[in-house]
């Protein structure tokens, strides 16, 4: 214990090395206070370089700053978490208080994880909806096909049964094939991990986060693997298992799980026993033998995938009536597909008629078309840019019902041909088609 206690604090006998002596002893006692004092501190020194580069001055946002401290250090403490589980990984062979540390990391890491990676998800431009369904705008299909997920959360679920037995349960009181079968549990759950974060990797800042969750669960599976070996060994736990068998292969059996060295790589032999076991019984309640790999590519939009999804259909955020035509069809009834600034949209009545009307007031009475089209741009689009679910969409549409009406009174009462005008809205502009008149380039609702 001494030998090891001293390879850990190898300072120098001076202030600065008597200082980082203590500080070194103070974060091992306390790492997860320690973790979030230097987030903190992190936090700060960023969010002074960002005020530094904007030239703001800290008395003209005080009422931001906090605000955004508290979004950095929501970025930057899963990062900090990342970094000291890569650095616990190289101390399995310290003493008990520092792999107590790297343990209290470890629980920290997956719950913070399990919150914080759905949360961002929530928020990310990923549907929960398979390839063939068409999305809107920069929408993202699910990166794992939905009819896999039993699949995938069975071996989830023995990665995390594996994890916890070894975690839970002394190793002198664990049979060393119940070690190996929980290493090979594990070994199951980096597998997903792995192509999890191959399958998102090159998407973007969004992204890493959610792929800090996958490695950092690969992290804690080798730190955990190497502290049993080690804990094994210096323990002379080994010898005390040995027994004679009966057997050549008994014998070289009871040899190999006796020695930790033998784990990892036997470990990996047992995944594929107990992939098949798993697969068997998963096939008999439906599903497909090949999910475990189909579920990556039977994907769109992502680095797996080999299907190609409809195009996406835009829909303007700017404007209450186009986001409304984005309901569910038998409420907004979609007439077709018309062309936005050159992007394909949804059309239904309500949006021609509003498009109509807007068109007539450009031409009878353009003052006061300004006045209305400044006043929209400024209170209609903070509105229609948070809209994204389809029954907030149908509310949109029973609200904007009373002004279709009025619109359409208004219509009849100014065109001659007030259907035709409301037919040729947002067709492409092709001479001889749009006869009504010339459209602004920022004309809608």
């Amino acid at each position: 214990m001494n030998k090891n206690h001293n390879k850990e604090f190898c300072f120098r006998a001076t202030p600065k090395g008597i200082f980082m002596k203590k500080l070194y002893q103070k974060f091992i006692k306390y790492p997860i206070t320690g973790s979030l004092l230097l987030s903190v501190f992190l936090s700060i020194f960023i969010e002074i370089l960002w005020q530094a580069k904007n030239h703001l001055f800290f008395d003209e946002i005080s009422s931001q700053v906090l605000f955004a401290l508290i979004l950095t250090l929501f970025l930057v403490y899963p990062l900090v978490l990342t970094l000291f589980n890569f650095l616990f990984l190289f101390s399995c062979k310290g003493n008990q208080e520092v792999r107590q540390a790297g343990h209290r990391m470890e629980y920290t890491t997956l719950l913070l994880g399990l919150v914080l990676t759905p949360l961002l998800a929530s928020f990310s431009e990923i549907r929960f909806v398979d390839w063939e369904v068409t999305l809107y705008n920069s929408e993202l299909h699910t990166p794992i096909a939905t009819w896999s997920l039993p699949t995938l959360l069975t071996l989830a679920f023995l990665a995390i049964a594996g994890y916890l037995i070894l975690t839970l349960i002394p190793l002198i009181k664990l049979p060393p094939l119940i070690t190996v079968f929980s290493i090979s549990a594990m070994y199951l759950g980096c597998i997903l991990c792995i192509v999890w974060i191959i399958q998102l990797i090159q998407w973007g800042l969004i992204a890493l986060y959610l792929c800090l969750l996958p490695f950092n669960c690969t992290l804690i599976v080798g730190k955990r693997i190497l502290e049993l070996v080690f804990q094994w060994n210096q323990d002379g736990m080994g010898q005390t298992h040995q027994k004679k068998g009966h057997g050549f292969l008994t014998a070289l059996l009871n040899r190999l799980l006796n020695r930790s060295i033998h784990w990892p790589w036997l470990a990996l032999i047992g995944v594929f026993p107990l992939l098949g076991v798993a697969i068997a019984i998963l096939t008999l309640f439906g599903q497909q033998p090949d999910a475990i790999i189909r579920a990556w590519t039977q994907t769109s939009d992502w680095n797996l995938s080999t299907q190609v999804s409809p195009q996406n259909i835009y829909v303007d955020e700017h404007y209450l009536c186009t986001v409304a035509a984005g309901g569910h069809r038998k409420i907004v009834k979609p007439l077709r597909m018309g062309i936005r600034h050159g992007r394909r949209v949804i059309v239904n009545r309500q949006l021609c008629i509003a498009n109509a009307f807007e068109q007539i007031l450009e031409e009878r009475t353009p003052r006061f078309h300004h006045a209305i089209r400044r006043l929209y741009d400024r209170h209609g689009y903070p509105i229609a840019k948070h809209i994204h679910s389809p029954y907030a969409a149908d509310i949109v549409y029973f609200v904007m019902k009373p002004l279709e009406w009025l619109f359409l009174v208004i219509l009849y009462c100014c065109d001659c041909q007030p259907e035709n005008r409301i037919a040729v809205q947002y067709f492409p502009k092709i001479p001889g088609i749009q006869s009504n008149g010339k459209r602004s380039k920022k004309a809608g609702l």
